[in-house]
């Protein structure tokens, strides 16, 4: 009988902050995905961000706070160290010759698998990687249902699961706002990241 191919979770994310949604997505992936191990990528240049990103050492500094002390999880800098934008597909490519041994599992929203079809090289991407899609359980009772159907036809072999997450109304660009505001982001995002923005001043108007 083979063996099964260990598992490893590719999480990736401006993280700009990275917020306790973010984190709980990170715990329920390790929760629910029978993952060796979590790789977690802050994006580098975003082709896709109509806005200018903050710094690349601020994004992967927070990143380490918020997530490097989550067991068999860690942040791997490769997509903020790489020239030119940023695309998954090529961080796929990498950790695929690095672990060809392993079966690579890309994580992300419904919202991000509804627009997958725009993504660089996204048929590869399908051919590459099992795609975990988070719902989160809504007040209304709907939780957002992603219906792979939804996207163009899909190369052969290509699999999606399923990953529940709780209901988080969180979200950067709200964050980013109370902190222009000058507010307390300590229920929004795990306290060291908290501190660190206040430290460096973050998201304050100049």
């Amino acid at each position: 009988m083979a063996l099964k191919k260990p598992r490893i979770g590719v999480f990736g994310g401006a993280f700009d902050p990275p917020h306790n949604a973010h984190v709980a997505m990170a715990q329920a992936a390790l929760a629910q995905l029978d993952l060796a191990q979590l790789r977690i990528f802050p994006t580098g240049q975003a082709w896709h961000k109509d806005r200018p990103l903050s710094a690349a050492e601020h994004r992967l500094a927070m990143s380490r706070l918020a997530f490097d002390s989550l067991l068999d999880a860690s942040v791997d800098p490769r997509e903020i160290l790489r020239a030119g934008p940023t695309y998954t597909l090529d961080t796929l490519r990498e950790l695929q010759q690095e672990r060809p041994d392993a079966q690579l599992v890309l994580i992300m929203g419904a919202d991000q698998a509804s627009s997958l079809h725009h993504w660089h090289g996204w048929e590869e991407i399908l051919s590459i990687a099992i795609i975990s899609v988070a719902y989160r359980a809504l007040s209304t009772g709907s939780d957002g249902q992603f219906d792979p159907s939804s996207l163009p036809p899909v190369p052969p072999g290509a699999h999606f699961e399923k990953l529940q997450l709780p209901p988080m109304d969180i979200s950067a660009t709200d964050i980013r706002a109370r902190a222009m505001r000058g507010e307390d982001l300590c229920q929004l995002v795990p306290p060291a990241v908290a501190r660190y923005i206040d430290q460096h001043h973050l998201y304050r108007s100049a």
